[in-house]
């Protein structure tokens, strides 16, 4: 069907709108499909980079599943980075990155995570106060990695901070260690 929908985009005018609408709802349904090839494919498709750009960015702000996200996130960074605000830029480049550390984590936790995918550095938070330890070392590994040269509202030195605070309290103890008396 929406195949035959953008046929008939070529054919007869329709309004930009419409044709935004269209094409967004093409690719969120071939993103929730796993078909990020096809999805590829369609927004080579569209000529007018003002209507892909807008498609992208609506596609994303519907929140979907983690690999759509993800996809989108990438797309967008790769194809219109100097078409963004600066603000934008970074919220997207937050999402890009925290998709990416969601990704390394075991699939059936991820969605408890998913509400901070945009937000790693919370994420990464929240895995400490849960003493994910394992997934933490994959997840700053990872961050490491992506964060070189990259501005998304934090640095590796903030990771760092992060977890020197949460050493310090593993090793504060609430209590006096009592002598034993003979």
């Amino acid at each position: 069907d929406y195949e035959l929908c953008e046929e008939w985009g070529h054919l007869y005018p329709v309004p930009r709108e419409d044709l935004i609408n269209l094409h967004r709802e093409h690719l969120l349904h071939l993103l929730e499909m796993g078909h990020m090839e096809k999805a590829l494919q369609l927004l080579q498709r569209i000529e007018d980079p003002g209507i892909c750009l807008a498609i992208s960015e609506q596609s994303l702000d519907q929140h979907p599943n983690l690999a759509a996200s993800h996809f989108l996130a990438d797309y967008l960074t790769a194809h219109f980075y100097a078409s963004l605000t600066a603000a934008r830029r970074s919220e997207i480049q937050a999402l890009y990155i925290g998709s990416k550390v969601l990704l390394t984590l075991p699939e059936l936790s991820r969605v408890n995570y998913f509400h901070l995918s945009s937000r790693p550095l919370l994420m990464l938070e929240q895995l400490l106060m849960n003493m994910k330890v394992d997934w933490v070392a994959v997840a700053v590994q990872t961050l490491h990695q992506l964060l070189d040269g990259r501005e998304i509202g934090f640095t590796v030195e903030d990771i760092d901070n992060l977890l020197s605070k949460y050493a310090e309290k593993a090793l504060n103890f609430p209590f006096t260690l009592k002598e034993k008396r003979s």
